[in-house]
């Protein structure tokens, strides 16, 4: 039976123990990640951060605020590490960095985890069927997820997740643009982690994951863990680790919560004619849908097919491959929906494609409805 996050699903912490990978990069707070699994680099630590007062005094604030042992709350963030390694990975690539769809696209679609994904779609075909029809979220898309961020389970991180979202609240490199807005995202994540593991007894020494604080085959953040994980399997807790049932149910859980329409295409074939071409208005709303069928293709975007019959806003996604011409597509309200994962075009593409990489890898007697 499917529940909602309870205080009983940290029992164990379930979300980050110990199947080590490599710690990924992605847009939400990780961009991406080895498409090979490899063994787990330990990441080196710094000094603890009971030594600072401003971390101390924080702590205290967050134990007034949120209700918790003070005592309990110093001890905690008194014995993470600061990682010096990990800073620098939020930061931007330099300016004048050439993204390349094609490049970032063979990172994840490759055989290797075309065939994990197989071999998962296979293990968890009930699983997999069922969140489909409950939340009305394609296969394809839950599939693509899971591995994308972490083949399956493979490369679910190696920072202990208190050291490094202690980092990143308190160290955060003040050159990144956004710096102020993306430090206090993460000390509201440290706040989280916390606030779970100290109302359910769990150790938060013990909780792995990615640079960024990011946990479990479907890399959630501690938000993310109380807003939208389930108890799928039905076993009284949620184990984002072990339990592919919770995986996939968390993730369809997900998907729900930003509004996925069912049926909708993720995404369009999109032409250009030159002559009425306002490309530079097509883009300016970034991937969030704005223009109706009429006024996308008034300002030079061709459709074909059903496309000139879709209800909804769409927006002209742009994928840059280098010093090639790059790659367009109309997108929709759910490919949208896939970037409120990960705040990126080219990671919803991966998504989609791996996707639609595995389904048709699938054996047509196995394959589910979709």
């Amino acid at each position: 039976m499917k529940k909602l996050f309870a205080t009983t699903l940290f029992l164990i912490a379930a979300i980050g123990l110990p199947t080590l990978g490599t710690a990924k990069n992605t847009s939400k707070n990780k961009a991406g990640g080895s498409s090979r699994p490899v063994a787990a680099r330990i990441p080196v630590q710094g000094p603890a951060y009971a030594t600072r007062e401003d971390v101390m005094r924080w702590a205290d604030d967050m134990a007034s605020r949120r209700d918790l042992d003070r005592d309990w709350v110093r001890q905690a963030i008194g014995q993470a590490h600061f990682l010096p390694g990990v800073p620098r990975l939020m930061l931007p690539p330099p300016t004048g960095t050439a993204k390349n769809w094609r490049v970032y696209r063979s990172r994840f679609i490759d055989p290797i985890r075309v065939r994990a994904g197989v071999a998962f779609w296979q293990a968890n075909r009930a699983a997999l069927e069922r969140a489909a029809k409950e939340y009305l979220v394609p296969v394809e898309i839950i599939v693509g997820i899971i591995g994308v961020e972490t083949v399956y389970g493979q490369q679910m991180g190696s920072y202990r997740v208190i050291d490094a979202l202690a980092t990143l609240a308190f160290d955060f490199p003040t050159s990144h643009p956004r710096a102020a807005a993306r430090q206090e995202f993460f000390r509201g994540e440290l706040e989280q982690f916390l606030s779970l593991s100290q109302r359910t007894g769990a150790d938060p020494m013990t909780p792995v994951g990615s640079y960024a604080g990011a946990m479990g085959m479907p890399q959630f953040m501690p938000s993310s863990v109380v807003r939208y994980a389930v108890d799928f399997d039905g076993d009284g807790r949620i184990d984002l680790s072990s339990s592919p049932a919770d995986v996939i149910g968390s993730v369809a859980s997900y998907f729900k919560a930003f509004n996925w329409q069912p049926g909708m295409p993720t995404h369009y074939a999109v032409r250009f004619d030159p002559e009425r071409l306002d490309k530079e208005a097509l883009l300016a709303p970034d991937i969030l849908p704005t223009f109706s069928v009429e006024t996308f293709t008034a300002k030079g975007a061709v459709l074909d097919g059903v496309a000139l019959n879709h209800k909804g806003p769409l927006a002209l996604v742009e994928l840059q491959n280098g010093d090639a011409p790059p790659s367009y597509v109309a997108g929709t309200e759910n490919f949208y929906a896939i970037t409120r994962y990960n705040w990126s075009s080219y990671y919803a593409m991966a998504v989609i494609e791996l996707g639609r990489e595995v389904a048709a890898a699938m054996p047509a007697a196995s394959t589910v409805a979709r």
